[in-house]
Parts: C-alpha cells; structure tokens; sequence
C-alpha cells in the first residue's frame, strides 16, 4: 500500500512540476564519445570497434554504453524530459533506435533524425525530438567541402526546423566539426570552412526572416574564441548581441562555475557550444533564452578524480584504446527556452 501511495504522490509532483514548465522548451548537446555497434562495416574505417579490433569492442560493452548514455542524459535533465537531444560521435542510425529500445528513452515520444554521413569513420550526427512537442517542418545535411583537398570529408551538419508546441518555429544546427587530429594549427583551414558553411546557410535564412529563431550546437573542436567561431561564423559575446546576428551563450557562463566542456592534459576547454540568433536574447520574442538558461553538466556521475592533474575531468569511455568503462570524454550541455 505504502509503495503505491508512494508512487501516486510522485505522479503528482511530477505533474505539477510539467505544469509549471508548460511553456519551457529543453535541448541537451552530447558528445557521446565513439558509440559504436561492434559490426564491422565495409565501406567505413570502424574495425578498431569490433571484438577482434584494437579496441575489443564487444556487445556487452555497447549495451553498457547505451545504459550510461541513457543515465548522463537523465541524471543531467532531472525532472524535465528534454524536448531535443542532439547527438554527436555516433555510428549510424541503428545505434540511435538501439538507445530507445534497450533503455527506458523509449518509454517516451522520441523520433530520430539522422542520415549516414561522409566521414571515413562512419561518424555522424544525429538528433531525438519529441514527437509530442515537436512538430518538424524540414529536415536538411549540410556536406563541408574543402577547396585544397576536395577529396576530404567529414561530418554533415545536420539542419532541422521544426514547430515548438505549436508556437513558433526553430532552427537548430547539430555540428560535429574537424578535430585537431593531425595538428591544431595545421586542420585550422578545416574548421574555418565548417564555419563559413554554416554561416552561409544562417545568413541566407536571416536575410528572408531577420527575426528568424536559430539555435546552433554542437562538438566544434574549437573554442568560443577562435577565428572560426567568431570571425568565420560571426558569433559574439551576450554584450555585443546588437552587433551581430549570432551570440554565443557560452561567453556569457561563469567560467569558474564551468570551465570547460572536455579536459585535455589537465586543461578545460569549451568546445562544446550553444549560439542563437540575436532576437532570441530579446524578452519579448516569442522563443527567449540567455546564458543564464545554458548548463554545462558537471556532475558527480560523469567526472572522475584526475590522479596526474589537479582537480576532476570527464569519466571518459576510453583513456588512450584502453577500456575506461566510463560515460564520455564530454560533458552534456543544455539550454532552457521560454516560449509565449
């Protein structure tokens, strides 16, 4: 008896807590950190994620990276179920209906938008919406070219505009842009023309609809001060929203409160970005939010202590190609909107 009452006495808590955030709207980014299934694919580079590869990449382990992708996403939304889930580090499209169907995800109106990418690895992006909240309107990938190495590929960039609960329509971007695999200094040309893509994309939707809601998220390997992020693309602090069509909600955090996104040799850094177009910061447009509405998810269950370096870092999948067992190399990120 008592566990019953238990249980109705959270269904209405959980109740009351929906209706209050009835006009709340939630995203969450996750480098989810090489979540692979253990088939080796032909026509892309994944042996290393196979049970005789490098890697001794086993179905055990992939069904223990699901369950971890599943509890970082909850533990990091609490009591809101997020309204979009944009993914990055992703296989292909059978390790996203894999998520629903082997953890409760599923339990709720989750759709998936993904479409195998280019890169050689087999990595792509991807998103989840609910269906209830979320009606889609288009959905579009966005292929990088590279002028000096035209045989060069990479991750798309995934473009999704959908209906928010029936209110206003939203933009969203998911990026996964070139690593600094092979230099920083020499793959900056790569991430610079990631940028000037996007941008073009955003400045023609802003030339039809100055007012247009536009959220870009995503992995960019780059920091919010780099000159991809803030000359290529055009994306400033909060302070200068007026300036620009793009503000970054990232140069707007404490940084003592979030240092970074991914910990490298003892160093933070935030590569893992929210940029909305200008109105959005305007209170009284339809879709608002401000930095004060981004999290960055630094909790207990996703860092671990870093024994060679000061302080905590990500309880990651993989330290080097040794099994780690943890969750992921990222932190999740998440942006609150209000709509009216």
């Amino acid at each position: 008896m008592k566990k019953y009452l238990l249980i109705t006495l959270l269904a209405i808590i959980s109740s009351f807590t929906l209706i209050a955030q009835e006009n709340d709207f939630r995203i969450i980014f996750y480098n989810v950190e090489n979540y692979f299934d253990p088939v080796n694919d032909s026509i892309t580079k994944d042996e290393e994620f196979t049970p005789e590869g490098t890697r001794h990449w086993s179905w055990y382990k992939y069904n223990d990276k699901a369950a971890k992708i599943y509890k970082a996403i909850v533990a990091f939304s609490g009591w809101q179920q997020p309204d979009i889930i944009a993914v990055c580090e992703i296989e292909n499209r059978y390790v996203l209906e894999n998520l629903l169907k082997r953890t409760p995800l599923g339990d709720n109106a989750y759709k998936i938008v993904h479409k195998e990418s280019e890169d050689f690895r087999g990595i792509d992006v991807g998103l989840f919406y609910n269906a209830e909240t979320v009606w889609p309107i288009n959905e579009d990938f966005i292929k990088i070219r590279f002028e000096n190495q035209p045989n060069k590929r990479t991750r798309d960039i995934l473009h999704f505009k959908a209906l928010l609960k029936n209110k206003d329509t939203l933009h969203v971007f998911v990026n996964h842009w070139p690593s600094k695999y092979g230099g920083a200094v020499a793959t900056i040309p790569f991430r610079a023309e990631a940028a000037r893509t996007l941008r073009t994309v955003t400045d023609s939707i802003l030339k039809v609809n100055p007012r247009a809601n536009i959220v870009i998220t995503g992995d960019f390997n780059d920091t919010p001060n780099d000159v991809s992020i803030q000359e290529h693309l055009g994306a400033v602090a909060p302070n200068k929203v007026d300036e620009h069509k793009l503000v970054n909600l990232n140069l707007g955090l404490n940084k003592n409160e979030y240092p970074g996104t991914h910990r490298y040799q003892g160093q933070w850094s935030m590569i893992d970005q929210f940029i909305v177009s200008n109105v959005m910061l305007k209170k009284e447009n339809s879709v608002y939010t401000n930095p004060g509405k981004m999290k960055i998810g630094y909790l207990d269950l996703l860092l671990e202590k870093d024994d060679k370096y000061t302080g905590k870092k990500p309880n990651r999948t993989f330290i080097g190609f040794r099994y780690h067992g943890g969750f992921s190399d990222h932190l999740p990120i998440l942006l609150d909107l209000e709509l009216k």
